[in-house]
């Protein structure tokens, strides 16, 4: 008889559970656990004896092979490109067979628009099959003949069914599969409803086998929540090899896409792109973009040379200090993390004699990037005592570096390659640790390396 399979599964992290609770022992999330039915199973025969199924389950365990660590093959997998420069860097370098790749982000980021324009430019060259789940084929062909793509050669299919996607796609036998969304697709063996935790989570299991043993490389769309993360289990993210996010401001015409996870190159690498009226154009040099100072020098603006994946990239910091009409003032960061603000803070106030104690400050990383690492600690502190002293600081002038509790200036990694690409874009001079002072001049550079707080406000 058919027994009809259910579950508590935790919908942010996806954790099951043999019962509901009110907290996921997990990720310590509230009112997350639900029932979730996971299809039926057909009892076992009770003529089949017990002992000769345990030795059949034993004879299949023991013809699996394995293989010694040292004779594994080292020859690197074989990449092709995906016709974006900017693409191909935030992948590791290009597109591999048998891969799995999850894009989010928030509606309008551009995320169909993306792997359209790479289906259409790839499918002159290979066969392509694009799964949409979400809009009509005619919806896809007018923006793809808005954008002006080359439309023959590409395959086009309007499915949810995870089956039927697999059978079209073993009679099509692609080099590259895309579905267009992962939240869309189902299963007929699972009973909930699409977009829910098993649905996502089985469906993206089925189609990453699908890929691994082909040889397809797997495109999975993925919607995002209010707060910027994946929707659907926490799980989906272990079962994929690179994890992308493509993010962007509604009234910003730049994108960016940042790898989250990749088993193939390296993560947190950053890409730029920017959304034109034949769609994304890939940005070679992001630097300029986020360079557009004004030509009249101002207080509280600083440059500095953050390090994104394997480059380094040259954004504005800005900052506004005024005095406070609370009791308790305001710190609000933007692009930087707001405990490390109050942290800087503090340090200005023990090690560099400069009191804020009674101002607010505001502090912000122009064009929208987010710097996630401790490189901009330095910048952050010169834009401050710049707009706290009402002093602009020269456009010729790039600062980074780490600042540590006891004031003092630390080393940051690929310095040197920081300050040849301030050197690039014409900056004069340089404000960095000591330990990254490079060893040669650089042509067109001044070097001012410093070890302590107290040196850098004298050399400001």
């Amino acid at each position: 008889m058919a027994k009809a399979k259910t579950a508590f599964v935790c919908i942010e992290c996806g954790a099951e559970y043999s019962k509901w609770q009110g907290q996921c022992a997990a990720c310590k999330e509230w009112n997350t656990v639900q029932e979730v039915r996971l299809g039926t199973s057909r009892s076992s025969s009770p003529s089949r004896d017990p002992a000769q199924a345990s030795r059949a389950g034993f004879s299949g365990a023991l013809s699996a092979q394995v293989e010694d660590l040292s004779q594994v093959d080292l020859q690197q997998l074989p990449r092709f490109t995906s016709t974006f420069g900017e693409f191909d860097r935030v992948l590791g370098g290009g597109l591999v067979p048998g891969s799995a790749v999850l894009i989010g982000g928030h509606p309008g980021a551009g995320k169909s628009t993306l792997l359209l324009q790479v289906a259409c430019r790839l499918a002159q060259q290979m066969p392509v099959l694009y799964v949409t789940g979400e809009e009509s084929l005619q919806q896809v062909a007018m923006r793809a003949h808005r954008l002006g793509l080359p439309t023959e050669g590409l395959k086009m299919l309007a499915e949810t069914s995870v089956e039927t996607i697999i059978a079209v796609a073993e009679r099509e036998q692609p080099k590259m599969l895309i579905v267009d969304s992962i939240q869309t697709t189902h299963l007929e063996d699972i009973q909930s409803a699409p977009g829910g935790v098993a649905q996502v989570r089985e469906s993206a299991a089925f189609l990453t086998r699908f890929a691994k043993q082909s040889g397809t490389v797997l495109f999975l769309v993925g919607h995002v929540t209010k707060d910027g993360s994946l929707a659907g289990p926490k799980v989906l993210e272990h079962m994929i090899d690179a994890s992308l996010l493509l993010e962007g401001d509604g009234d910003s015409r730049f994108r960016t896409l940042r790898g989250q996870k990749n088993r193939f190159g390296a993560v947190n690498e950053l890409g730029v792109f920017a959304m034109l009226e034949q769609g994304l154009k890939e940005v070679k040099n992001p630097s300029s973009i986020f360079l557009s100072r004004e030509i009249e020098e101002a207080a509280g603006s600083v440059v500095t040379a953050t390090w994104e994946g394997t480059r380094p990239l040259l954004v504005e910091v800005q900052a506004l200090v005024d005095e406070s009409p609370l009791g308790n003032p305001r710190r609000v960061a933007v692009g930087l993390d707001g405990n490390r603000l109050s942290l800087l803070l503090a340090v200005l106030n023990r090690h560099g004699g400069v009191f804020t104690g009674d101002q607010d400050v505001f502090i912000n990383v122009v064009g929208g990037v987010r710097v996630l690492e401790t490189s901009a600690d330095l910048a952050a502190l010169a834009a401050i005592v710049s707009s706290l002293r009402d002093r602009p600081l020269s456009h010729e002038l790039v600062v980074f570096g780490e600042v540590g509790l006891s004031g003092e200036i630390r080393p940051v990694p690929s310095g040197q390659e920081r300050i040849r690409e301030a050197a690039k874009h014409g900056f004069k001079r340089a404000i960095v640790p000591r330990a990254n002072a490079p060893r040669e001049l650089i042509d067109g550079m001044s070097v001012v390396p410093v070890s302590r707080l107290s040196e850098v406000l004298d050399a400001l």
